[in-house]
């Protein structure tokens, strides 16, 4: 990232007029080129259920204008063998690992590293000339519907008397956006980050919950309404650099998970957004509970239409993930490490009864 472009997302914080020095006082620090990272997930089976096997996400291995670099090693105790797989459709990446039997000591330590930086389409000037272009395949491919994610009914319903009287998909994505973040809230007592059953929340009238089930909306909406869009399952990796105690997490990032969002839109390519933190600063960011209107909600709700700060890792873009070699079927989305016995299905969102903690650090890049 050049000194031009750093400029460019750090502004995006106060685009369409200076806001308030509160606001403004979230634009610095912030590194300018890449970053490098360490990840260690260090996993300790507990069950003493046989026949054990573990599915653990690991970095996106496609090289990105934001992420890059991604390697994975790993180190299995008690017997056990592991390899680098993949689920069928989405290209969801994991490290698969088993053991034959319950008596021995089953652990693993996988260590990834990888590089980021902050990432900013500019959507005040033209489309760029030289704009990454998505395959018609991988277009349709994001269009369409999923367990969680259906786009008829009350979803359709509710995508298009959100979109009416906007032209074109920027437009049309940023209305979505914009009727995510006034209508959602987020619950600090949801589990995780979610499951996104979008249509339960629409037809309950319950648009409540955290990342994977706010951006999962918006992300149906898009869709729903001809615009391709993904979701984003990662994890945040470091403190956030633009003044937001809310949106970052070093040291020890076990429950640190988190979902984004982006959406097509030709001439600029695939745009990231991400409602579900503008109501997680709105929530979390001290003193708590903070009005739409407060400065730091603001300028966080301009930013993160069209910018991520890359204080975090992207894992992958998948949706009824079947796990490879599963007595069971597949997860809604693979966030986190995922594992069975043949007693049946380890609570992925319970670290310390399954037995696992994760660990980032910075390193020289």
């Amino acid at each position: 990232m050049d000194r031009r472009h750093f400029l460019r997302f750090s502004g995006a914080l106060c685009a369409a007029g200076a806001l308030p020095q509160a606001a403004r006082a979230a634009q610095a620090p912030v590194s300018a080129g890449w970053r490098a990272f360490e990840l260690t997930t260090d996993i300790s089976v507990q069950d003493p259920g046989a026949h054990t096997r573990i599915w653990i996400p690991v970095p996106y291995a496609v090289d990105t204008p934001y992420q890059r670099g991604a390697q994975s090693a790993w180190r299995v105790g008690g017997g056990g063998t592991a390899r680098l797989t993949q689920a069928p459709g989405y290209g969801v990446q994991m490290l698969a690992v088993e053991w034959p039997d319950a008596q021995a000591q089953r652990t693993v330590t996988v260590t990834s590293r990888f590089q980021t930086r902050n990432r900013r389409v500019d959507l005040t000037q033209p489309p760029p000339a030289d704009a990454q272009r998505e395959s018609p395949a991988a277009l349709r491919e994001f269009l369409q519907p999923t367990t969680m994610l259906p786009t008829d009914g009350i979803v359709k319903t509710t995508a298009d008397r959100i979109t009416r009287g906007h032209q074109g998909d920027l437009a049309r994505a940023r209305a979505i956006y914009e009727w995510v973040v006034e209508n959602t809230c987020r619950t600090a007592s949801t589990r995780g980050c979610g499951v996104g059953d979008v249509r339960y929340m629409l037809t309950a009238n319950d648009l409540n919950g955290k990342c994977a089930d706010i951006n999962s909306l918006f992300v149906a909406l898009a869709r729903a309404s001809g615009i391709p869009a993904r979701d984003a399952y990662g994890l945040r990796v470091a403190d956030s650099e633009l003044g937001y105690k809310s949106l970052g997490k070093a040291g020890d990032v076990t429950k640190a998970q988190h979902c984004r969002a982006e959406f097509y839109a030709a001439g600029h390519g695939w745009i990231p957004v991400d409602p579900a933190d503008v109501r997680k600063v709105m929530l979390e960011e001290p003193p708590g509970d903070l009005p739409l209107a407060a400065p730091k909600v603001r300028a966080a709700r301009v930013m993160l239409f069209g910018a991520w700060e890359m204080n975090w890792v992207a894992y992958n873009h998948g949706h009824d993930v079947v796990l490879p070699g599963s007595a069971h079927g597949p997860v809604p989305f693979l966030m986190y490490p995922n594992g069975e016995t043949a007693d049946g299905r380890l609570d992925s969102l319970d670290p310390d009864s399954f037995s696992y903690r994760i660990r980032s650090r910075p390193l020289s890049a």
